[in-house]
């Protein structure tokens, strides 16, 4: 099989070439601690703060503040302990506060776990109240207006991480600025940097988490951006590093190799444009339509990021694509990647009203932003050998259910006195057993000549047939009691154009 085609990148990213050389000057020649006063620390504090005044450009801080976090958890944890403690003090001075914690309801899950954890440990006692979002994905802005009055916190995503649905932040602005002048506003921006425009001075939000490694950075290294007069507090004290906004030593590989993929956004010269993925999506688009012609796309593209789509295949259950896909070399999930081990259908796509079958069968693809025209080219032809294979597979399981009767094929056949020869010819040759498992537990080496064969009950051989497809140069060699099985095993993949394939006859075949 060739190189991997990766398309999960919403879950993580590979490191660029750019951040992998400047981690590795980090770890050598820049080795230095930024708060060490000599000349080897000093060059590492000139590093840090290259980077910071970087990213307040790419980011459109302003006169905000712009710290470097571990990734986006901490960013949401430090955002929502900042906003509750503001909360609490307000309360203090007796000044009008809301009682409401609100929250998206296809926002990631350390959102409201965020919530519900500094809620308790503060003894705020406020009510976590979920906002509702309509079919498309983005908040309902009716049921905002409704709970923004006594909104203390609101917290939305620039774009879902599942469904890519970019979300109208400009319409939730007005209602905040409208309704809700008390309320803070943490916006979750880890899907957002690369792929949508950010001036965030020039916004209300109060606080943006972003995530490194979701664009080419190392796992390990985030940003927080805080609005210049929104509250904060420190998630670490300790030594008073990052103006002592957050105590740690700095990550300085995790900050220069970050460092690398800002200074690629702000020159732009590395990244495909807007233009050009949007341009990506709708090849894979059509590469997927042409394989599964009954796909449904569970979010509108027009509201979507131009790197996702979330799509499900009736009849087929998220596993089964994932897996035919990851047959041919191309990499997806089903879902979230912190939610993927979970049987449950997506929350997200449950809470814009997607029915469970849908919801159960979703599949997410994601490429990333240093994708080219070739990657794409490659991964469309994948998918395309991928929907071909399955396609072959429920064929085969009608022709092995119902098939015609089979005439005699001697080009099919091949003798017990010839196996030797068979297999030095072939050493990568595979022997499949299709008789009942029961029959092959009793006699698990049926050739008579010390050969263990793959035992696939010719009832599920469909099963494996996206696997062979996908490598016909493989030679089979299938055999059975009565020929019978062989036969129609061998009669079905010839029909599928899969040459290499024969059954065993004669005295001494099983």
């Amino acid at each position: 099989m060739n190189p991997t085609i990766y398309l999960d990148c919403n879950a993580t990213t590979p490191v660029m070439p750019a951040a992998l050389a400047a981690a590795q000057q980090a770890m050598g020649a820049l080795f230095g601690n930024p708060s060490s006063t000599h000349a080897t620390g000093l060059q590492a504090r000139q590093l840090v703060d290259a980077v910071r005044a970087r990213a307040v450009r790419v980011l459109g801080a302003g006169e905000g503040d712009v710290l470097f976090t571990s990734g986006a958890t901490e960013g949401i944890q430090t955002a929502v302990l900042s906003a509750l403690c503001g909360v609490r003090e307000r309360q203090a001075r007796g000044e009008p506060v809301g009682k409401l914690l609100v929250y998206g309801a296809t926002e990631h899950k350390a959102v409201p776990e965020s919530l519900a954890h500094w809620n308790r440990v503060l003894g705020l006692q406020l009510e976590l109240q979920v906002l509702a979002v309509e079919r498309s994905g983005r908040h309902d802005l009716a049921a905002l207006r409704a709970l923004a009055p006594q909104a203390a916190l609101v917290c939305t995503m620039a774009a879902n991480n599942e469904t890519g649905v970019v979300s109208d932040l400009a319409g939730i602005e007005a209602v905040l600025q409208d309704l809700a002048p008390q309320a803070y506003w943490l916006v979750d921006c880890v899907q957002a940097l690369g792929k949508l425009p950010l001036q965030l001075a020039q916004t209300r939000i109060d606080y943006a988490p972003f995530s490194g490694h979701k664009l080419y950075a190392p796992k390990g290294i985030g940003l927080l951006y805080v609005r210049p007069g929104a509250p904060f507090t420190p998630l670490l004290a300790g030594g008073g590093q990052e103006d002592g906004l957050r105590s740690g030593t700095e990550n300085m590989v995790g900050i220069a190799a970050l460092g690398a993929v800002l200074q690629a956004l702000e020159e732009g010269d590395s990244f495909s444009s807007h233009t050009q993925m949007l341009q990506f999506r709708e090849l894979l688009v059509q590469s997927l339509r042409a394989a599964w012609p009954e796909i449904i796309f569970n979010a509108d593209l027009d509201d979507a990021l131009p790197t996702t789509l979330n799509f499900s295949v009736p009849g087929l259950p998220s596993s089964a694509v994932v897996d035919a896909l990851g047959i041919v070399g191309v990499h997806v999930s089903a879902g979230s990647a912190c939610s993927a081990k979970k049987v449950a259908p997506s929350y997200v796509l449950q809470a814009m009203g997607v029915p469970d079958a849908q919801a159960a069968s979703a599949v997410r693809l994601s490429f990333g932003a240093l994708a080219d025209a070739a990657f794409i080219d490659t991964a469309c032809a994948r998918i395309a050998r991928c929907g071909a294979a399955l396609q072959a597979r429920a064929a085969a399981a009608k022709a092995l259910r119902c098939g015609p009767p089979l005439e005699a094929d001697q080009t099919m056949h091949l003798l017990p006195k010839q196996l030797a020869d068979f297999l030095q010819q072939h050493p990568n040759a595979v022997l499949v057993d299709v008789r009942e498992p029961h029959e092959h537990a009793a006699e698990p080496q049926p050739l008579g000549c010390g050969h263990t064969a793959l035992n696939v009950p010719l009832g599920r051989l469909d099963t494996h047939l996206p696997h062979w497809l996908a490598t016909p140069s493989v030679p089979l060699l299938f055999v059975c009691r009565s020929g019978q099985r062989s036969q129609r095993a061998v009669h079905t993949l010839r029909q599928l154009g899969y040459a290499q394939a024969w059954q065993m006859v004669g005295e001494g075949a099983i």
